[in-house]
């Protein structure tokens, strides 16, 4: 009697763990397989509104001449996706350097942090639109002006997120590391960077999209054509010409620029953190 009952346990406890597995792959396929059932349910969704309302296509075009427009231009439209693209990423890197070394020198004196932050605020909450014309005006040079405005908008998610996890090392390991004497620079190296590491990439998600956003909105304001000219200039001119579908295709770019930033530092943040944090260790459920 022993023996059954100790073989049915087994039986039910694989039945458990097959069933826990089935369920894992269930998910792993609907987590990648649902967002492209939705996207190819919109694209079929706009294409039959367009077709039985017979739209014209200066006003809606059909995803068919959205993609067909995206190949015929993709020489202009390529071209002004890697200037915006550099943009963004060098707005990026400098918001990075710039908000966490800001981030360090708050958590260093609290002096610095009371006197600086506030303008960080003001920064952060003043609508790009309204400061991008100023920069312009005061800057000579187009290109440093775009970096500056996707700068703007793109390092305080980063100040403020590295410096609330600077902040929120364990407390009991302050104290641990204040008794054995630690200087300042071993504490912020071996307690504080780490401890802020996940909100730092958090901040650095958010940062992303922000620094495209910014570089967009420059480009709108900037609006002059030739040497340096982004996705942002490519829409402005086709409305001027009412080129409805390269707009669609400059705004799906920008779109997928967007995406695709946000999978890098996601893919970046996991791989820096799934080994020992809670918010990347999969556990089972």
């Amino acid at each position: 009697m022993t023996e059954i009952a100790h073989d049915t346990v087994i039986d039910v406890i694989d039945k458990e763990e097959r069933a826990r597995a089935r369920a894992k792959r269930r998910d792993q396929i609907g987590k990648w397989a649902m967002p492209f059932i939705v996207f190819a349910l919109l694209i079929f969704a706009w294409d039959r509104i367009v077709v039985v309302n017979q739209i014209p296509h200066y006003i809606l075009p059909g995803p068919g001449l959205v993609f067909d427009t995206m190949v015929k231009d993709w020489p202009i439209l390529s071209s002004a996706l890697v200037n915006t693209l550099l943009t963004t990423l060098a707005a990026l890197l400098v918001a990075v350097i710039g908000g966490a070394g800001l981030a360090i020198l708050f958590t260093q004196s609290r002096l610095m942090e009371m006197s600086v932050y506030p303008y960080a605020v003001v920064l952060q909450v003043t609508p790009i639109v309204a400061i991008a014309p100023l920069i312009f005006i005061y800057v000579d040079n187009r290109l440093v002006g775009l970096l500056i405005c996707a700068w703007i908008v793109a390092f305080f998610p980063v100040l403020s997120n590295t410096t609330l996890g600077l902040k929120s090392a364990d407390h009991n390991l302050r104290d641990l590391f204040n008794i054995y004497g630690a200087s300042r620079w071993q504490r912020l190296r071996y307690l504080q960077l780490p401890s802020a590491l996940p909100y730092f990439l958090g901040g650095l998600r958010i940062a992303g999209g922000l620094a495209l956003i910014g570089a967009v909105v420059a480009e709108f304001v900037a609006g002059t054509a030739g040497i340096g000219t982004g996705l942002a200039y490519t829409i402005l001119e086709a409305s001027y010409r009412l080129n409805i579908p390269r707009m669609f295709a400059g705004l799906f770019l920008i779109a997928g620029t967007g995406v695709s930033i946000y999978a890098v530092l996601s893919l970046i943040s996991h791989l820096l953190l799934y080994k020992w944090h809670e918010s990347a260790i999969k556990r089972e459920s």
